[in-house]
């Protein structure tokens, strides 16, 4: 079917429209990108039409709030078990390759991007055009090597023939952008709240990449599925939670709940079947022997999986790996359901107030710049850490932007109950049922505030915790102390030592007094009329400026120092 200009027009107007009615206020520069983008693409295929008809519906599904986590999920996991990611070769001809790929079904979406090759995403309106296009591909044609016969929905583009013209296809990001271009970003906006919400917009996961890890776990299922094959695989952590930030880590569970007949019910007389299975002496060590396997198969079947580690004596066993078509870096886990209600609880507070992840983004962001937490293990703070501080720095506001986790508890209806391994883990989960809160602070007061509060913060008596929404007690002796707000017990930030808890509190004094500034709140332009002077938040993400602060605290003490050493002796003379 050939389409008009006419109709290719009326099209991208109509998804202009949508777009921008559903994603509000800065969004129209992003929508007529991504209009032009389809203008530019072939519109000559159905796989286009479906693009740009599906683009409304998705923007409308993920911007509802109201949708709980699980749906969320739930959405995600379908579209992936309908997708495939296919190796390109570097000059594929967009056209060309969409064409080949609709005779096996209508295409929903797709898009490249760059990992140690080219590769495109593609997501079939239904699964059974999958499976006609697997029932089409060869083995590789690799004489002189030995393959293993596993077939997954990793593919490789061939092209038997003369070779196609040169051509550059759009490619999604897949990291974020150094930071001197985000300061150069953030210079130009016109207030500090623009800024927080351009850095937001610059470092959250891209619709695609969110995609991306999803078909990732959906490709990894299809192994563990050999094993269980009602088996699912999640993600969880900042990949879901609405934090996770361009380039972080793929944290994924092996979920064996959802597994028929756990809950078969015994009858109360006659006969019955069960299962035989093996036994192990603890659910730990049930846990170890399943990723002891998995683990194996990734390493010896998984395709683009390399790195494999089996980490079983660990807290919480994983395997750890590198997926190269993808360029993640993968933890899999089983049977870590508290990690799965932080990550739920985490959503819902992000959810409640788009106040929350833009604040949240914006202090891991400054807290990276200054090498406050590092992606290398060791005594400084986490990012899991920073968030809950950002979570209580919010509930006690006057009033407070979010409730507090016993608040969510009382909320919860029966549905809602969750006892997991002894420990409470009930909260409510319909979001109609949480009243909104009246706060208006803008992100720029929210910003100055976080950091004054946590300069004047009593971290030597007291500890965070979310689920009072209150300071209590230190129940240990920790330089940081962060209730886990689930298992009670623990606390989150037990890693920190008292050097690294310093220098953030040290850092929190300086951004603030830089904050305070005239000169450092008012966007300025530079000598030459081009580039614009950082200001705002923009010089909180360069140390120089927090060194020049430090500096300055430095000689400004100078002249008292002077005025009491002539004091001193002054009075030994009258003496």
């Amino acid at each position: 079917m050939r389409l008009t200009v006419s109709f290719g027009a009326e099209m991208a107007s109509s998804i202009a429209v949508c777009r921008l009615h559903m994603t509000g206020r800065g969004s129209l520069v992003k929508c007529l990108k991504k209009v032009d983008t389809l203008l530019r693409r072939n519109i000559g295929t159905n796989a286009v039409v479906a693009q740009g008809e599906a683009l409304c519906k998705e923007e409308s599904d993920v911007k509802d709030g109201s949708q709980s986590l699980y749906a969320v999920q739930a959405k995600r996991q379908e579209q992936a078990e309908r997708s495939v990611l296919i190796s390109c070769l570097s000059k594929t001809n967009e056209k060309k390759f969409v064409k080949y790929l609709s005779k096996y079904g209508d295409i929903q979406k797709y898009f490249f991007y760059e990992s140690y090759g080219m590769y495109a995403v593609i997501e079939y309106t239904n699964q059974e055009s999958v499976s006609s296009l697997l029932e089409d591909t060869a083995f590789p044609s690799f004489s002189h090597e030995c393959m293993v016969p596993f077939k997954s929905r990793l593919l490789s583009l061939r092209n038997i023939g003369s070779a196609d013209s040169a051509h550059r296809q759009l490619c999604q990001p897949q990291t974020t952008v150094p930071i001197n271009t985000l300061i150069e970003r953030l210079s130009r906006e016109e207030s500090i709240d623009q800024q927080v919400t351009a850095l937001t917009e610059a470092y959250q996961l891209t619709e695609e990449n969110i995609r991306l890890r999803f078909l990732v776990c959906s490709l990894l299922k299809d192994i563990a599925a050999a094993y269980f094959p009602e088996c699912s695989i999640k993600p969880f952590g900042s990949s879901v939670n609405g934090y996770g930030k361009l380039g972080c880590d793929l944290d994924m569970i092996l979920d064996l709940d959802g597994i028929s007949g756990r809950k078969a019910k015994m009858p109360k007389a006659g006969l019955f079947m069960e299962y035989q299975m093996k036994s192990e002496n603890s659910e730990r060590d049930v846990t170890k022997s399943i990723l002891s396997v998995i683990g194996e198969c990734v390493d010896r079947f998984g395709p683009g999986c390399v790195g494999v580690q089996k980490i079983l004596n660990a807290r919480c066993p994983l395997v750890r790996f590198s997926h190269q078509p993808s360029g993640f870096q993968c933890d899999l886990t089983a049977n870590n359901r508290v990690a799965i209600k932080s990550t739920e609880l985490l959503y819902l507070y992000g959810e409640l107030d788009p106040r929350v992840r833009s604040l949240v983004f914006t202090v891991r962001c400054w807290a990276r710049t200054h090498a406050i937490t590092s992606s290398i293990p060791g005594a400084w703070i986490t990012n899991f850490s920073l968030t809950f501080m950002v979570l209580f720095f919010l509930q006690k506001r006057s009033p407070p932007i979010i409730p507090t986790l016993d608040h969510l508890r009382a909320l919860a209806g029966p549905e809602d109950k969750s006892l997991i391994e002894g420990n409470d883990c009930t909260f409510v989960s319909d979001f109609s049922k949480i009243r909104p809160l009246s706060n208006t602070e803008t992100l720029e007061k929210l910003l100055c505030e976080f950091f004054e509060f946590y300069s004047t913060f009593s971290f030597s008596q007291k500890s965070i915790n979310v689920r009072k929404g209150k300071e209590q007690n230190k129940p240990e002796v920790a330089p940081l102390h962060i209730q886990n707000p689930f298992e009670t017990s623990l606390n989150v930030s037990k890693n920190v030592n008292a050097v690294q808890l310093e220098r953030f509190i040290a850092l929190c004094q300086e951004s603030s007094w830089l904050l305070q500034q005239s000169e450092t709140r008012t966007p300025g332009v530079s000598t030459d009329g081009n580039t614009a002077t950082p200001w705002g938040l923009a010089t909180l993400l360069m140390p120089s400026q927090i060194a020049a602060v430090r500096s300055g605290k430095k000689r400004r003490r100078e002249p008292a120092s002077e005025r009491i050493k002539g004091l001193l002796e002054s009075l030994k003379k009258d003496n």
